[in-house]
Order: C-alpha cells, then sequence, then structure tokens
C-alpha cells in the first residue's frame, strides 16, 4: 500500500475516446479548477470502467484522478491479494497516469508480489530468468498479470507486471 510510480507516457490510452477525450480536451483549452475536476473525474470513470472490463472487482471499488499531478487514488476491498494488486497495475498502467495512492484491502491476504517495470529488450523470459533463475519459469509471471496480458509476447516498455513468488 502506498504510493507507487508509473510511467507516465507509457500504458493503455483510456483518455483519449469519449466522455475522458472531451473533458480532457476542454481542461487543456481552460485549465480553470472545474475543467480539471470535470477531467479528473471522467478520467477516474474511463480508470475504473477499464477495471470491470478486465473482469477486476472490489467491493466498494472507488477511483479518483487528479489531472494536475497524475495521480491516481483507488480504494476498496478486494477478494485476495493478487485481485488487489491487479486493480492497481490497471490503475497505473494507463496513459497519463504518474502514480496511484494504492488504499486497497483485501479480505484473504497472501504473499505479495514484486513489481518490475518492462524495459526495451525484455521479454517474459529474461524477466523469469532474473527473478526465478530460470528462463522456462515465464508462465507464472504471465499468468499473474492475466487479463491484462493476452499473449506471452505482449509487453510494452514503460509497462509494470506484478511478479508472484514462486
Amino acid at each position: 500500500m502506498g504510493l507507487l510510480s508509473f510511467i507516465k507516457s507509457a500504458g493503455e490510452k483510456l483518455f483519449g475516446t469519449g466522455s475522458a477525450k472531451a473533458a480532457t480536451e476542454a481542461a487543456a483549452a481552460d485549465p480553470s479548477p472545474e475543467k480539471l475536476a470535470e477531467a479528473s473525474a471522467a478520467a477516474g470513470a474511463a480508470i475504473e470502467e477499464y477495471i470491470r472490463a478486465m473482469d477486476l472487482d472490489a467491493r466498494g471499488l472507488a477511483v479518483g484522478f487528479d489531472a494536475s499531478t497524475g495521480i491516481v487514488s483507488v480504494a476498496g476491498v478486494a477478494a485476495d491479494e493478487a485481485t488487489r494488486e491487479k486493480i492497481v497495475l490497471c490503475c497505473g498502467n494507463v496513459h497519463g497516469v504518474a502514480g496511484v495512492e494504492d488504499n486497497m484491502e483485501v479480505e484473504a491476504s497472501g504473499d505479495g508480489s514484486q513489481y518490475y517495470t518492462v524495459v526495451s529488450g525484455d521479454n517474459l523470459s529474461k524477466i523469469a530468468r532474473e527473478f526465478y533463475g530460470n528462463a522456462n519459469k515465464y508462465m507464472p509471471i504471465f499468468e499473474a498479470n492475466k487479463p491484462m496480458l493476452t499473449h506471452p509476447d505482449k509487453i510494452y516498455p514503460g509497462q509494470m507486471l506484478r511478479i508472484p513468488p514462486l
């Protein structure tokens, strides 16, 4: 829990469509407190919708976004540690997000994962070799990052991944 930093220029481009795009463009044209509040609310709603589209849920899930700082705040009660970590990563792996204030709780605690930020030239095998000492153990990393990852070869620089304990 706490603040996790993310690369603001990497990630899903959720703010480029629909009401989030309109609010962001309006705030850029007129950065008044009212327009920034509208952009923040629309971005928070877009992130929450993205979390639900990933089939992740938490009781009392609340997502907020501060357009002036690029910080997402997320709260709620997840069923387990893995779900909490995936929700936090969904919030952070969004273009325009600089950090996530994690205020999530879990019903059933477990071993926490480590986090890793992908750099150019990385693949899951290379990451598995670094964390587990065996390049062939990349599947636990892939499985730990589903549904955000749809294929083991589809990772990108700046993306943050969960590295579960073996």
